[in-house]
């Protein structure tokens, strides 16, 4: 499997391999966020020209390139980062709950989609003209697949500030839902501070949580 080769490569043969999927996978899902929100009514992200698929307008310095890079020189059985948030104003919506839930549910559709799609081109070349597990373009296309499943599950987590607290929040009256998303500062204080503890204590919190689903995605896509 891919996987298994990727584990023994080096740590420059794995950040070239993680190139495209990383950068993909998040400017996809930052823009369908901007896309999303535009087609609701909000302008914002199209006039801060974020509206764009052009990875170099959503690249955050340290959530995609040293966050990432720490991972995988650090060995971390899983490797994720972050884009810069797409600007919203959610008092452009009709409705503020319901449009705002669908604008956040966007960024992990757009990944799950396109996993799909690339899963598709890796399973057609691989039972026909590029079979070998050790090729360079399958790794590429499986850890394309990989990495968008990965943001995709990751941000349905319903704590602030990922996807899923938005989608959740939608449920809740509107009394709570304020209180909920007041939460999202030190939701992200949070999943740092685990990540830190998975990191030193050797517990992988959030992958005991997100790998099976990635797992059982992965099978249904490309076997594995």
């Amino acid at each position: 499997m891919p996987i298994v080769h990727f584990i023994y490569m080096s740590i420059i043969q794995q950040v070239f391999i993680l190139i495209f999927p990383i950068l993909y996978a998040l400017t996809i899902h930052e823009f369908s966020h901007g896309y999303a929100a535009y087609k609701l009514g909000d302008d914002t992200a199209k006039r801060a020209g974020r509206l764009t698929i052009n990875p170099i307008r959503h690249i955050d310095p340290f959530g995609t390139i040293i966050f990432p890079l720490m991972l995988i020189i650090t060995r971390m059985p899983f490797v994720f980062g972050w884009a810069r948030p797409v600007p919203i104003n959610p008092y452009n919506f009709r409705n503020f709950k319901r449009d705002t839930a669908l604008v956040s549910l966007a960024g992990p559709m757009a990944n799950f989609i396109s996993a799909i799609a690339f899963s598709i081109l890796f399973n057609f070349l691989n039972n026909t003209m590029m079979q070998g597990s050790q090729n360079v373009f399958l790794i590429i296309l499986y850890y394309t697949i990989f990495i968008n499943i990965v943001l995709g599950i990751f941000n349905l987590i319903p704590i602030p500030p990922l996807d899923g607290s938005k989608i959740f929040a939608a449920f809740l009256p509107d009394k709570l839902y304020f209180k909920f998303q007041q939460f999202e500062r030190k939701g992200m204080i949070l999943f740092l501070a685990i990540i830190i503890i998975s990191s030193v204590t050797g517990l992988n919190i959030i992958s005991n949580v997100i790998f099976p689903p990635i797992k059982f995605f992965m099978k249904v896509l490309i076997g594995g």
